[in-house]
This record gives structure tokens, sequence and C-alpha cells, in this order.
């Protein structure tokens, strides 16, 4: 196994994140350099061979340069923990395109092995990917029930501006303040419309004991 550099304290990681939030890309390098360990970590659950992880390595590296180009404090916890989620979605998706590549290659056949020494084979991944199309099928579902009840709830007034306001039915997403000068009424008013339409679809959704997060 390689040797990589040790990783960053808390304090020089929040350096270099304001440095790469201004530009610096230096810092973006530093950031990047310093959390390969995470990859090396990350990979072991998956490395079939030394071969295996070379090529593991630079997938995964993939996936600590996205984290690092996308991470954003005020939505994620430590750079850490998101940079992880990303290199193993890296991973992962490495692993669903070689098999959609090579459809003669068994689900059964073996990958990897996780940190408990189990054998991973295609097949768990492919499971992975299942769930992520169920959640897919939920949200389809809850954006036809969304179109459902404001047409049936909301005014005309309400359903213009929550179809400008956030893009719907091919429209372009607009700010509040435009929507007020489009329709000649205030900023505020327009907010008002827009809380008491978000309001009844809560309402609606509620009702039908469903949770969703459209909005």
């Amino acid at each position: 196994m390689k040797t990589f550099p040790k990783p960053l304290s808390q304090q020089e990681e929040e350096h270099y994140l304001a440095l790469w939030k201004n530009g610096d890309k230096a810092a973006r390098d530093v950031l990047i350099e310093r959390n390969l360990r995470l990859v090396a970590h990350v990979m072991k659950k998956y490395a079939y061979g030394e071969a295996g992880m070379d090529d593991l390595l630079s997938i995964g590296t993939i996936g600590l340069i996205k984290a690092v180009n996308t991470y954003n404090p005020d939505k994620a916890s430590r750079l850490a923990t998101y940079a992880g989620r990303c290199i193993e979605n890296e991973i992962l998706m490495h692993f669903r395109s070689e098999k959609k590549i090579s459809r003669e290659v068994s689900l059964y056949d073996p990958i990897g092995t996780d940190k408990e020494g189990n054998e991973i084979n295609l097949i768990d991944v492919i499971e992975a990917e299942d769930e992520d199309v169920i959640g897919q099928m939920q949200l389809s579902e809850n954006i036809t029930r969304l179109y459902i009840y404001m047409k049936s709830v909301l005014t005309a007034r309400e359903l213009e501006i929550l179809i400008l306001r956030y893009g719907l039915a091919g429209k372009r997403e607009v700010t509040q303040r435009e929507i007020a000068a489009n329709l000649g009424i205030s900023r505020s008013y327009v907010s008002r419309i827009e809380k008491k339409a978000l309001k009844k679809l809560r309402t609606c959704f509620a009702e039908a004991g469903i949770k969703s997060d459209i909005f």
C-alpha cells in the first residue's frame, strides 16, 4: 500500500477551505492531497488484488476531487464525512458501469471484501442501486400528486405564483421580486400568497398520510 500524507487537523482544514472558497487552487490541491488516505481507507472494502487497488485508488480519487469541488460546510458535516460518501459513490458507480458493459458477468461474482473480510458480490451493489430506483419512483408519485393537489385546492393566482416561483410546468424559476413586478403587486404580497399556497399543499399531503420532501 502506498504511503499517503498525514490528514489535516480541523484547524488546518478550515484554513484551506477558506482559501479554496476564495478561489485559491493551491489550497484545493492541498485538501485533495491530504485526504488521499481517506480514499485508501474507503477502497479497502472493495479492493480485489493489487491491480484492482490501483484502479480503485484512481476512481476513489475522482470522488475525492468531486467532494472538494462541491463541499459546502453550511450544508454538510466535516469534509472527511462528505468526501467518504462521494468516494464510495464513485466506486459503486464504477462497479455498476462495469456490470452494464459486461452483461455476461454473474450477479454473484465476487468483486472484493468488506472490512470484516466478508465477500462482496455484484448483486450487493445492484441492490443498493435498486433502493435508489424505489426512491425515485416514490418521488415521481409524489410529484404527480402535487400537480393534482395544485389544480384542485389552489386559486388561479396561487397556482400562477407557484408555477413561476419554482419553475414548474417547464417555466423558468424566478424570484418573488420578479413575480411582483410582472403581476403589478408587492413582493410581500407575493410572499404571503406563496406561503398560503404551500400550506394548503402540505395539508393535502398530511391528510393523505404522505411524508413528502418535495417542499
